[in-house]
């Protein structure tokens, strides 16, 4: 299974995930079609099946377009089947979604939104986790607690620690910034900073990121309990 990175909007970042062999695709968080009507095209793949963590607009806008342009299914959680455009499909949590040569572990994780997703390819070891998990930090909590945050998060911690990390936007500079300011004395986290800085100065996405470089470098993951992990999430809010 192959993924190309899709840059929409100002910062968000689109995935399309599709089957070599067969041609077939999955995009994960349409922010917009254009860009990725252009990849499809030029590589004459068939969008199969659009994949939505939750119903924010920066994730769902490309929806509507992409499934009249090629008869695609859109795949989201049962509980959004009233703010997921076009929805199709309705999954639920742990849940395997099985489709043709694409399998993927449905993941609950509440607290951006109340019906946030993540789709966790589990044999590829990648997950998509969209705007709950982010490289280096983690999403605001609009809906949900932040109990229900630091529980989802606690559901990606337990993966393998080789799971590659695919998030919904490159706020992964800012998040660093932070990461730093609060755990300075992280010699891991320091060397992060070159790496991530060089990609930025390339124009190269920082994503994927790995899940055992999160847990040991991400200051949300590394928080013990719901008090030191909300004081840090409204740290970030005004940082």
């Amino acid at each position: 299974m192959e993924v190309k990175i899709i840059p929409c909007l100002n910062d968000n970042y689109s995935y399309l995930i599709f089957d070599k062999n067969k041609k077939n695709a999955c995009v994960i968080d349409p922010s917009e079609s254009k860009p990725i009507i252009e990849i499809i095209e030029k590589n004459k793949i068939n969008l199969r099946y659009i994949l939505n963590t939750h119903h924010h607009y920066d994730h769902v806008g490309g929806n509507k377009e992409l499934k009249k342009r090629y008869n695609s299914k859109i795949i989201g959680f049962k509980d959004d089947k009233d703010r997921i455009p076009e929805i199709d499909i309705l999954v639920e949590n742990n849940q395997i979604w099985r489709e043709e040569n694409f399998e993927a572990k449905i993941y609950h994780i509440p607290g951006h939104t109340s019906g946030h997703i993540a789709f966790h390819f589990f044999k590829e070891k990648k997950i998509f986790t969209g705007d709950t998990l982010f490289s280096l930090g983690c999403g605001r909590i609009f809906e949900g607690t932040y109990e229900q945050m630091f529980n989802s998060l606690k559901k990606i911690k337990e993966l393998p620690k080789d799971t590659e990390i695919y998030c919904g936007h490159e706020y992964t500079l800012q998040n660093l910034k932070f990461c730093i300011a609060n755990d300075p004395r992280n010699i891991k986290l320091n060397k992060k900073n070159v790496e991530i800085k060089k990609k930025l100065k390339n124009n190269l996405p920082t994503i994927p990121s790995i899940l055992r470089d999160e847990l040991e470098c991400n200051i949300f993951l590394k928080a013990k309990d719901v008090k030191s992990f909300s004081k840090l999430r409204d740290l970030k809010d005004n940082f």
